[in-house]
């Protein structure tokens, strides 16, 4: 990428798909044209052939050193999203039993998430945060999870509303746990032998879209039926090592170099973790200090790492934060349609730079508005 190309970037708040690091973006430029060694584009390859069989193979070789991920679990590289994953757990863990599969519903993607469960089977929700509008997690003592429910399912980071849970959720040792860690994968590090399984698809945090990383528990992979048509069934994923059909190369392959730069130059997940609490703490700050100027959607004690959630006074007053922020290269802040306000999406590639320079933004329209 040119010196001039790089001064034009602004500082992207998009909540996905998001920004990726600048120096994976000019690696991937470098290497765009023709792959060191293979006398083609990446995208030009075959999936089975050496180049990429190395790119796979790095890629979870350093996905399972950042999280501790042991070879009790599969490390699985799919297509379909987010989407597909409310489809295919109750798919596999659910459909054609009498058990019953428990649910946290914090936020919109929870919500979509049962109703594809309810297709499969029974569904408990045994925890509804909508009549605060999605504005909390909830502590251990909210919730009761059976010991003989099929897992218990939460978001952990709900990125439309804006709020995250600080830590895993309180479950038996007999249930799985499962995670959609979409929007907060790789943001901190995570106690992976508590899951049953997590998923994410990456472009919110971790690469470009087309990628959906699963880590599941092997014994779980067992207890998908027959019947399943081919590519629901995790076990088949599992047993081709994420080729039983042809996986979605590119972004596998900035996805490893995503992984690899946090290894790398960040210096890992706790590094990470810290970085990305100083920079939500400067926007957050900036909240907190508009003398009600700006309101916060999460309470304070769910606040998201990643996904920075407000309004302003009125309309009016919104449309012009956001024309003014955008003159000041800062971009992407509009809320999600059904909540509306602003979302400032502070993944692990943008800088603090651009937090700092947001979080100044707004105190200085907070104070010639306010």
């Amino acid at each position: 990428m040119s010196d001039n190309a790089a001064s034009q970037r602004a500082f992207n708040f998009s909540a996905g798909p998001a920004a990726l690091p600048l120096s994976v973006l000019q690696e991937v430029q470098e290497e765009f044209l023709c792959l060191p060694g293979a006398g083609a584009s990446l995208m030009e390859l075959s999936h089975r052939g050496k180049h990429f069989v190395e790119i796979i193979e790095q890629a979870e070789a350093t996905l399972r050193s950042l999280l501790g991920v042991s070879d009790e679990y599969a490390v699985l590289f799919l297509q379909g999203g987010a989407a597909l994953q409310f489809s295919m757990i109750p798919a596999n863990l659910l459909r054609g039993t009498e058990a019953t599969a428990q649910y946290l519903l914090t936020g919109s993607w929870g919500k979509k998430a049962i109703a594809e469960a309810r297709k499969e089977g029974n569904v408990d929700v045994v925890y509804d945060a909508s009549e605060t509008n999605f504005n909390c997690v909830p502590s251990a003592s909210d919730y009761q999870v059976s010991d003989d429910a099929a897992y218990l399912y939460y978001c952990s980071n709900e990125t439309i509303q804006g709020v995250q849970f600080p830590e895993e959720p309180t479950c038996p040792e007999s249930v799985p746990l499962i995670s959609d860690a979409s929007s907060d994968f790789l943001c901190r590090p995570l106690p992976i032998n508590k899951y049953g399984m997590i998923y994410a698809c990456a472009q919110k945090n971790a690469g470009p879209a087309g990628v959906t990383v699963v880590v599941i528990r092997r014994d779980l992979l067992e207890r998908g039926s027959e019947s399943l048509p081919g590519y629901l069934q995790y076990r088949n994923h599992a047993g081709g090592g994420s080729m039983w059909n042809t996986p979605p190369t590119f972004a596998i392959y900035v996805l490893g170099k995503v992984a690899r730069w946090l290894a790398d130059d960040i210096g890992g997940l706790d590094a990470m973790e810290k970085q990305n609490q100083e920079k939500s703490r400067l926007v957050y700050d900036a909240i907190d200090a508009s003398n009600g100027f700006y309101k916060g959607h999460a309470v304070p004690e769910c606040r998201s790492l990643m996904n920075v959630t407000f309004t302003l006074p009125d309309d009016e007053m919104q449309t012009r934060f956001l024309e003014e922020a955008a003159e000041n290269l800062l971009v992407n802040l509009k809320g999600h349609r059904s909540v509306g306000g602003i979302r400032a999406s502070i993944y692990n590639a943008m800088s603090r730079e651009g937090a700092e320079t947001l979080a100044n933004f707004m105190k200085d329209f907070a104070a010639k508005n306010g």
